[in-house]
């Protein structure tokens, strides 16, 4: 199939077909990081510009590493220097830099929705980055990506998410696109951080540790997101980790083959105990890895043309 889209606004949007095509696209790109020259000529001309509102690290490196592997010019814009600091709206301020012939706008900002609101005003391709609790499709995408190429398939799998799934953008874009591939999802966590009616997104819900990793393939842990809390959720942080943290202990009735994953950033000692987090079953470096592959699937498929005779196709797929 070929891609039509002209955003990437959330994995809710995209079907089956059209996350495949992105999945097999960054399987072919992945070799180009580990080139002596890790740069092809494909987005040549392009602008791409970072407007995160929101403090990034991975995300915002990974983006721009993945422009640059694609030759295209890249501009980053700090949620600390932009117009709106001084009252500008966000409209305006995308309408601005849109005047400067842009093809690219990729966004992360604390309000679900902001994505999808410059989308419908802005020619330029919008990419979402991270929209409040809403959405985080690159990195459910990634997520996605590197189960599969550990695990060989996504359809049948078991994948336990288990955190604060209430405030979780990664949590509910990993849903999307799991279910529409056929995994088999369980969210976990404290009963004050599962948001009401989850079970609509054909996901199973518990609250007991044990029961997400008895038999569970992947284990998708989150972090506690003070920043978007706005209440107490549970007594503090020390329960939160006797009841809800990963260690060597809680893994002796999962698999042997289990893949422990962590978007990041990690905070240890609470969630995930360090030697789990640096351990055999961790592939949290592999997701960062992969993180530029699929961001430079995407805008690859959004922004440049639908073949690369310059790309060698992969085993694992092609475009």
């Amino acid at each position: 199939m070929k891609w039509q889209r002209k955003d990437l606004l959330g994995l809710e949007d995209l079907s089956a077909d059209e996350i495949n095509l992105i999945l097999n696209t960054a399987s072919s790109f992945k070799e180009i990081s580990e080139r002596p020259i890790r740069k092809v000529p494909t987005l040549r001309g392009k602008t791409v510009v970072m407007l995160f509102v929101e403090p990034s690290t991975r995300t915002q490196t990974s983006f721009e590493l993945a422009a640059k592997r694609l030759s295209a010019d890249t501009v980053s814009i700090a949620a600390s220097t932009n117009s709106m600091q001084k009252g500008e709206t966000l409209k305006d301020t995308a309408k601005n830099i849109e005047a400067m012939k842009i093809d690219a706008l990729i966004i992360r900002h604390s309000s679900a929705g902001a994505p999808r609101m410059l989308a419908k005003v802005l020619t330029p391709c919008v990419i979402n980055a991270g929209d409040g609790s809403h959405e985080h499709p690159t990195q459910g995408l990634l997520d996605i990506f590197t189960i599969k190429e550990k695990k060989g398939r996504i359809k049948g799998l078991n994948v336990s998410i288990i955190g604060d799934i209430m405030h979780s953008r990664v949590a509910r874009s990993n849903i999307w696109g799991l279910i529409k591939l056929g995994a088999n999802v369980t969210v976990c966590g404290p009963s004050t951080l599962i948001p009401p009616g989850i079970e609509k997104m054909k996901v199973k819900v518990t609250t007991s540790v044990k029961e997400a990793i008895t038999n569970t393939d992947v284990l998708n842990i989150l972090r506690i997101q003070l920043e978007r809390q706005k209440g107490k959720f549970f007594p503090s942080i020390r329960e939160y980790m006797i009841k809800f943290g990963i260690d060597s202990e809680i893994l002796k009735g999962a698999k042997k083959d289990i893949l422990i994953m962590h978007p990041g950033p990690i905070n240890r000692g609470i969630e995930l105990a360090p030697e789990i987090a640096d351990g055999p079953y961790s592939v949290i470096l592999n997701q960062v890895t992969n993180g530029v592959a699929v961001r430079m699937a995407v805008l690859f498929l959004l922004l440049g043309k639908r073949k690369a005779p310059f790309l060698e196709p992969s085993k694992k797929g092609r475009f």
